[in-house]
């Protein structure tokens, strides 16, 4: 008799400790990783200062019932007056474990907390991508991924109230750093 209470008991925890919400980064790795610099040598022998333009992009994709994977692509543009010195575009991903956890925080999860996560092995490999062409290398700035979610969902209400919808949360974000 106490061996069967002791059985329950046990069942009874472990099938507790089953519905605990998990949330957990399994993989970061580097996706996508692009360089050119289609003026060169020429556009070396410029003197001006060039200009940054940085753009961002995330996207989340459903891989498993509850496994998720999260992107942030960057692609920084510098320039010398119209001619490109160099173009970098990179991707870093993460995998990410996401169970027993209401729906409706599954979204701010992928929109604001994975990004955070993954983005400084973002900007670390395209800190070193730019180093070496001989280049000083842009160090992109801390994001803000908390307001750039809290703007996509302004705009997607905004869409919605003008009749055009929205996508879901799978669809890309972007913002621009200039």
């Amino acid at each position: 008799m106490a061996e069967d209470q002791n059985t329950q008991n046990q069942g009874a925890a472990a099938n507790e400790q089953a519905q605990q919400p998990t949330f957990g980064m399994q993989r970061s790795y580097l996706k996508d990783l692009s360089l050119e610099m289609p003026n060169a040598p020429q556009i070396l022998l410029e003197q001006k200062q060039p200009t940054v333009d940085i753009s961002l992009n995330l996207g989340a994709e459903r891989l498993a019932e509850t496994v998720f994977e999260v992107g942030v692509r960057a692609t920084i543009t510098t320039k010398i007056d119209d001619k490109v010195l160099y173009l970098v575009e990179g991707t870093q991903a993460g995998i990410f474990e996401i169970a027993n956890i209401p729906e409706d925080q599954i979204d701010p999860l992928l929109g604001i907390v994975c990004p955070s996560m993954i983005f400084p092995y973002l900007r670390a490999n395209l800190a070193d991508a730019i180093n070496r062409t001989g280049l000083p290398a842009v160090h992109m700035a801390e994001v803000n991924f908390q307001a750039l979610y809290e703007q996509r969902r302004q705009e997607a209400a905004a869409q919605d109230q003008n009749g055009q919808g929205i996508n879901g949360g799978d669809e890309a974000d972007q913002a621009t750093i200039n």
